[in-house]
């Protein structure tokens, strides 16, 4: 498939992803022990395979938890994409420590760095990477389009990355209080059906 993204990774989205982090006032998971602290805090929750999402087998226990605002959102995007194409989306990466990080970049070096204005999200447990391999140019143009007003709103800041093949996406903490003036479910579920009207906007998590 000819890649040519709607949300083609930069140095930008990168400093968006982190400001976001910054006004949150969200630490950088430094180790394991600082993981399974904020899991038994919950402040990172689990993502639960169903049957509107899976997660990459290979996907270690400990690295399948996110913030909660991140697991509403792929709760209302797994839902909606299976009432579209009957399948689901698998997430292939949620949160990181600073040290799978530094080991993740000997052998990648696209990876993120652990540390800086750039560095990766995943850090922070607010960004999954959705599998982009194996989805029909409709699934990919579907995912765009759910994502784009989004991310023209500031809820996320999505990536389409190139070697990986994966939607890596970032959830604002502003998704929580977005969800919940969706009055119902099917609402959240078919906002991706009304996007023609939505273009691509430099704005994003730093909007509001």
């Amino acid at each position: 498939m000819h890649w040519n993204p709607v949300f083609r990774p930069s140095r930008d989205s990168l400093l968006r992803q982190n400001e976001e982090i910054n006004r949150l006032e969200l630490p950088r998971i430094q180790n394991e022990a600082e993981l399974q602290e904020m899991i038994e805090h919950q402040d990172l929750v689990p993502i639960v395979p169903g049957e509107t999402l899976r997660i990459d087998p290979r996907l270690a226990a400990e690295r399948r938890y996110c913030r909660p605002w991140t697991r509403d959102f792929l709760a209302d995007l797994s839902g909606a994409y299976y009432k579209q194409f009957h399948a689901q989306i698998q997430v292939n990466s949620a949160v990181r420590t600073v040290e799978m990080q530094k080991k993740l970049r000997r052998h990648n070096r696209n990876a993120a760095p652990e540390a800086g204005e750039t560095a990766s999200s995943h850090l922070a447990g607010i960004t999954v990477d959705i599998q982009r391999r194996g989805m029909t140019r409709q699934q990919v143009k579907w995912m765009e389009q759910y994502l784009l007003p989004m991310r023209n709103l500031g809820l996320v800041e999505p990536e389409e990355e190139r070697h990986q093949w994966v939607f890596h996406v970032a959830v604002s903490g502003r998704y929580a209080d977005w969800r919940d003036s969706r009055t119902a479910p099917d609402e959240r579920q078919t906002q991706a059906e009304d996007t023609a009207q939505y273009e691509l906007v430099p704005s994003s998590f730093d909007q509001q």
